[in-house]
């Protein structure tokens, strides 16, 4: 691994900032905001399945109407059918016009230039967009929500904290896509766990263990004569299977176990310093996309807590979805089924059964969905003046989640520290990206993309 730059910000540094952050929350700071009143817009940027889910919960909150006034994707399709879909679910809401539906590499930019200061823009595009999204979204002041993972690569989150600084100065509610936290079970639970219900934390477990899913198994690209909608490029085809390329979407690893390990790490109230990690390569037939087949990560805290984070895409193997927090006086159950599956409990003992459970969450009547929580608190931030900025979280989760995909893919040993500083930048230039663009990898001529070599490529994934 690289050594820290000069322009790194430590992890003690991080932490420090989080804890100011959150004595802050009720704090009324000087805002861009929204009267209870103000009419509310949003514009869609990346049209795919969670950037529609992620428009339907913003206009599906509570008080004066939520409007989308405008979409932006690279792939008409998408846009298309996603117009589609949240027009028949939310008629008096979707108010895009034709001249206000965009395609390109630069199709955020108009976007956003249909949204007044008090909107929002959602950043629901493959992850490698983030940090140019989110500069152009600070120049012109919106609120911004962006999915997770936040960032792949050093470079990346250094240059989103940096940014961030500007978003902070200007009062810009900014909601990031971790919605465990915003789960209200998983809440009741990090209160009861902090007040010592189940003792001193001992370990922590989190299993993403399925069979194939999302994106993240590809074959061969077809050519640039292929028979898939919009004729795709390579480039716009590596998009389209984002999940299978450790540039834009962190891998299957980054996308899919970053829940776990974000609400694990927010039980434990802290992040680990270090992670040793194994992983490796089964079955794959003719697939040719760079992620692992399994993974089993063992993350290290400063008191010497164990967080192990297991996961697994595979046709065939036994499926585990679920997170567990171990301590002195019992064990709790974080997300029986899923991200955030509910209610979460607390156990006598180390087995997590019926007969020995002592407390279950509640379903409250303010329970939803985590995911329209989350914006729930950011549209109640926006109308009432209230500080809410998710970034920092959002770059520490994903360096923490990026630690443990390194960690497996080169074997060795890395450290918060190393991973937040190492050199290595995923997709340079992408913000000057146009539809002619080349892929930033590039297959050999078996159709294959460079892959981790464990012990062989030990300061790179590719």
């Amino acid at each position: 691994m690289n050594p820290p730059s000069s322009s790194s910000t430590p992890r003690r540094e991080f932490l420090k900032t989080a804890v100011v952050a959150s004595a802050l929350a009720g704090v009324k700071i000087p805002a861009v905001h929204a009267a209870g009143s103000e009419q509310l817009n949003v514009a869609l940027i990346g049209c795919g399945g969670r950037g529609t889910g992620a428009a339907g919960n913003a206009m599906g909150q509570s008080g004066p109407p939520i409007n989308l006034v405008a979409m932006a994707d690279v792939f008409d399709h998408r846009l298309k059918n996603s117009f589609e879909s949240l027009s028949k679910q939310n008629p008096n809401q979707v108010k895009v016009k034709d001249d206000q539906k965009f395609i390109g590499f630069d199709a955020y930019k108009k976007a956003i230039d249909c949204l007044k200061k008090d909107d929002v823009a959602i950043f629901t595009t493959p992850m490698a967009f983030r940090a140019v999204h989110f500069k152009y979204a600070i120049e012109k002041g919106v609120n911004i929500f962006m999915e997770k993972p936040v960032t792949s690569d050093g470079p990346k989150s250094r240059l989103i904290l940096e940014l961030n600084k500007q978003a902070e100065a200007k009062g810009l509610r900014v909601g990031v896509g971790l919605n465990s936290r915003h789960s209200r079970g998983m809440q009741q639970l990090k209160e009861r766990v902090d007040n010592g219900e189940i003792g001193d934390i001992m370990f922590m477990r989190g299993y993403r263990m399925a069979g194939p899913i999302g994106s993240a198994f590809s074959e061969k690209y077809p050519g640039k004569d292929n028979d898939l909608p919009g004729k795709p490029s390579e480039l716009l085809w590596q998009l389209s299977r984002f999940h299978s390329f450790l540039w834009a979407s962190g891998g299957g690893f980054s996308d899919f176990f970053i829940h776990h390990i974000d609400h694990l790490c927010w039980m434990k109230g802290a992040w680990p310093i270090k992670c040793q990690s194994v992983g490796g390569r089964t079955n794959r037939g003719s697939y040719v996309d760079q992620n692992f087949d399994s993974y089993a990560c063992e993350y290290t805290f400063e008191d010497g807590t164990k967080l192990y984070m297991d996961g697994r895409c595979m046709v065939g193997a036994y499926s585990h979805y679920s997170s567990y927090v171990h301590g002195t006086k019992g064990v709790a159950i974080c997300a029986k089924n899923g991200d955030t599956g509910q209610p979460s409990s607390i156990h006598k003992g180390q087995n997590p059964d019926r007969k020995s459970q002592v407390w279950a969450a509640e379903e409250g009547p303010t329970e939803k969905s985590s995911h329209f929580n989350e914006w729930t608190d950011l549209i109640d931030a926006i109308r009432n003046g209230k500080p809410f900025n998710e970034v920092k979280r959002g770059v520490e989760a994903s360096v923490v989640t990026n630690m443990g995909r390194f960690a497996a893919h080169t074997a060795q040993e890395v450290t918060f520290e190393q991973m937040l500083n190492h050199e290595h930048e995923y997709a340079p230039g992408i913000e000057n990206w146009t539809m002619d663009s080349e892929a930033p990898v590039k297959a050999d001529k078996d159709g294959k993309y460079p892959v981790p070599e464990p012990g062989v490529k030990k300061d790179r994934e590719f």
